[in-house]
């Protein structure tokens, strides 16, 4: 296999991107809900596989930490983020429930589930979107291709038209930087100077 060229992947990357305009409105709801969790007590989980784990742990630390403005520490945990806690879990349970588990000690009515995804068919990304339903946490499903098994599954969809995964994954970084920069533009009650 002869890897594509840098300027090949640009091209596919552009085409991509001018396919996800219609997204827009489903980025801006899914933001909104986000925001509207914290701003009313609640708190964001993340979750993938993968490459996938790395955009999950990007958007929480970023939440605790800061993205670009000084402001409060807000209320984010990935649930790929605990080693010890995958292990157990998966040694006792199955890797299926590596996150629901922790979406049913940790989730509450009112926060917001983040799964990344990007076929769509994460047995553990869409068995933790079941939990956070019964609980009253809002999900968001963050995947590609035609969404998988997870479609329909959750409150907001944003699904990248594009079977590529490292193209599906530049993506999400778009989305979840975007989610970022509406949380940084927010006026929170103690916003530091």
């Amino acid at each position: 296999m002869t890897a594509p060229s840098f300027q090949t992947s640009l091209t596919e990357l552009q085409a991509v991107l001018e396919a996800c305009r219609v997204l827009a409105p489903a980025v801006e709801a899914a933001g909104q809900a986000i925001i509207g969790s914290i701003r009313h007590g609640g708190k964001l989980l993340t979750c993938g596989n993968g490459g996938s784990a790395a955009d999950a742990l990007h958007l929480a630390e970023e939440l605790v930490g800061r993205y670009r403005l000084e402001r409060r520490a807000l209320p984010a945990l990935c649930l790929n983020a605990d080693p010890t806690a995958i292990t157990c879990i998966c040694n006792d349970y199955g890797y299926e429930s590596v996150f629901s588990r922790g979406v049913e000690a940790l989730g509450r009515c009112g926060d917001v589930l983040v799964g990344f995804t990007t076929s769509g068919n994460s047995a553990n990304v869409i068995a933790a979107f079941r939990v956070a339903a019964k609980l009253g946490v809002t999900t968001i499903l963050l995947a590609g291709r035609d969404g998988g098994k997870a479609r329909n599954l959750c409150a907001h969809e944003i699904i990248v038209p594009c079977h590529n995964t490292a193209r599906i994954q530049e993506v999400h970084t778009l989305i979840l930087h975007q989610w970022l920069e509406a949380i940084d533009a927010t006026a929170w009650p103690d916003l530091l100077p």
